[in-house]
């Protein structure tokens, strides 16, 4: 997540300069072709350039519109988890009198997040980190997943019995909950809680599981691929026939045109058609970063802040001192 009041424009040029580049090219081509080469005939008219334009803002329009949903609803999940800790956090202090107990309820809580947060941010293979733009803005700040592995991170919150348990399925957070509901259970046995109390701790375990299976659709099912693929190719489409509609536009300035720029005005052409096309390539760069928010872009929800805030909360309730520190923004971006 960007914690700045906006990108600074160097940044956000940067980031896209490489379709910047073939922009110019593909702008470059048919003016060549043109006042070089004489092809005079090699051009469309403007308005079925226009026409394609307006059609491409349509479907760029939607493709940002609900790559944009997908992250509002990453954040709003996450939000939810945060609430539904602190209840979890309430409610253990409240009804399990052994320090011990409770001690162990927490840290198992935050096993569970730590299995999350570590599965959302594992690549897909639709996922656009490793493109070459999203893998240099990358060095800008750090991915505490990617850094740490998942069994260091283990054995600050769970036994060696349980790790082994964790480690030996697919499924580590879901694996988690589960030795979460049987130490209740054991606890109830042992007449550590009562029974209303084992049902009221009940209840938040099965929120936790329908929120991971929330994250897990927002990770696993990307943004259609048949409107991601129908996205680009409209926005490519656009960019390459816009030129061949501007160079006769371009072309019929010669005529109240004298001096240096005399019978030239079609080389304008290369940067106002990069300029324009920009625009549209830029839209579709944007709503395709948006469209995964666990893969560990700038712009994703930051489930790191949020697990370790939960941490530190939970940790104080039960009246812990050694309390994590929150994960410190990089160039404005934390995660």
């Amino acid at each position: 997540m960007h914690l700045g009041k906006t990108y600074k424009v160097t940044e956000f040029i940067v980031w896209t300069r490489r379709q910047i580049y073939l922009l110019l090219a593909v702008g470059m081509l048919p003016v060549v072709l043109y006042q070089v080469l004489g092809m005079r005939w090699l051009t469309i008219p403007l308005t079925v350039v226009g026409l394609l334009g307006t059609a491409t803002s349509f479907i760029v329009g939607f493709k940002n519109v609900q790559t944009y949903n997908r992250t509002v609803e990453a954040q709003h999940l996450w939000t939810s988890i945060l609430g539904s800790s602190r209840f979890w956090g309430t409610s253990v202090r409240g009804f399990v009198q052994r320090p011990g107990d409770a001690r162990e309820l927490i840290a198992r809580h935050v096993a569970w997040l730590t299995c999350l947060r570590y599965e959302l941010r594992s690549p897909r293979p639709w996922e656009t980190m490793e493109k070459a733009s999203n893998a240099e803005y990358r060095n800008l700040y750090r991915i505490a997943e990617r850094e740490t592995p998942l069994g260091d991170e283990l054995r600050k919150h769970l036994s060696a019995e349980e790790r082994s348990q964790v480690d030996s399925v697919r499924d580590k957070a879901m694996q988690v909950l589960w030795l979460q509901s049987r130490a209740l259970k054991r606890l109830l046995d042992e007449d550590a809680i009562s029974l209303t109390a084992y049902i009221e701790l009940n209840k938040p375990l099965k929120d936790f599981i329908d929120q991971q299976g929330r994250a897990e659709r927002l990770k696993n099912f990307p943004y259609p691929r048949q409107y991601a693929v129908i996205n680009t190719l409209f926005v490519w489409a656009f960019c390459i026939l816009l030129p061949f509609g501007l160079l006769k536009e371009f072309d019929k300035l010669n005529e109240g045109i004298s001096g240096l720029m005399q019978g030239g005005m079609v080389w304008l052409v290369i940067p106002f058609s990069a300029t324009i096309s920009w625009m549209y390539t830029s839209l579709e760069q944007v709503g395709e970063s948006t469209e995964n928010p666990f893969e560990g872009s700038a712009n994703d929800v930051p489930i790191t802040l949020i697990a370790t805030t939960i941490e530190r909360e939970l940790k104080a309730f039960i009246g812990e001192s050694d309390l994590p520190a929150l994960p410190e923004p990089e160039n404005e971006i934390i995660l």
